[in-house]
């Protein structure tokens, strides 16, 4: 019969028989789980900014384009009337912002278009052929390389899974050399054969490979990080974190300085036009 007192007294026996690797492996499932929802958060996050973003251009897009184009006609108007050629040139970069680009297509001549560069356009800049060169003959030598490398490392012949696929990753590189006619790197390939198999290198343990965990989701951890940063300090970002739960309402109040802002700069030119 045991009593509590035995109870306690077995505890730290028992803990003392714990693997070594058990508290690291406990570590490595919590950092999992954390980086799991870090990730999360960050996603949701970059959507949220996505979708905010394509409200505010939707929604304030013209009354920011209308503003330009009111802030162009000022300054012409201003110009105009006082002929300063400082005024004029403030009046050409106005106006500057608020021409469109051409069209990407019309603007390259047909060299690119939204997705980048035409091959064509890529192989003149590269001075590589648009075409893939045809393959040349292999010579004599190289098909008796070729037909000694296949007997000899054919997946065949292999006695094992393991072997089977050694071979079969060697052959693959036998036959991309042979159908570019590469007896040099046939004869090195014929080398590495009759060298044998690389023996295997030392495996880690496993402590060393749940360190090695622990420092990749430490990496990743700090990538993510890095990404929120960057989400959170962007004009949009900043903008969505003023009002997280209700962004509606905060463009309609930015729509409301915005509407004002062109009535003000409406005004100021119909003065300028009347005088």
């Amino acid at each position: 019969m045991t009593t509590p007192e035995t109870d306690v007294a077995e505890q730290p026996e028992e803990q003392s028989r714990e693997r070594p690797e058990a508290r690291l492996e406990r570590a490595v499932r919590a950092a999992e789980q954390a980086l799991i929802e870090f990730e999360i958060a960050v996603e949701t996050f970059r959507v949220e900014v996505e979708n905010f973003s394509r409200l505010h251009h939707q929604k304030l897009g013209p009354m920011y384009t209308r503003l330009d184009e009111l802030e162009a006609l000022i300054a012409e108007a201003t110009a105009t009337r006082t002929g300063d050629p400082e005024d004029r040139r403030k009046a050409d970069e106005a106006r500057a912002r608020v021409m469109p680009m051409p069209g990407v297509e019309e603007l390259f001549h047909g060299w690119m278009d939204g997705d980048g560069l035409f091959p064509e356009a890529a192989a003149m800049l590269t001075e590589q052929s648009v075409r893939p060169p045809q393959r040349v003959r292999p010579s004599d030598e190289a098909r008796k390389l070729y037909r000694e490398l296949v007997r000899k490392s054919h997946p065949d012949l292999a006695q094992d899974d393991e072997e089977r696929g050694r071979r079969d990753e060697f052959i693959a590189r036998v036959n991309a050399a042979y159908g570019r006619g590469d007896e040099v790197l046939l004869r090195e390939l014929a080398e590495e054969w009759a060298a044998g198999p690389v023996p295997p290198e030392r495996q880690p343990t496993e402590s060393e490979e749940l360190y090695a965990r622990l420092e990749w989701l430490s990496q990743r951890k700090e990538l993510l990080a890095a990404v929120a940063q960057e989400l959170e300090e962007s004009a949009i970002g900043a903008m969505l974190r003023m009002a997280p739960e209700d962004p509606d309402t905060l463009l309609d109040e930015i729509a409301e300085q915005l509407l004002a802002q062109v009535a003000e700069r409406e005004a100021e030119l119909e003065r300028l036009n009347a005088s």
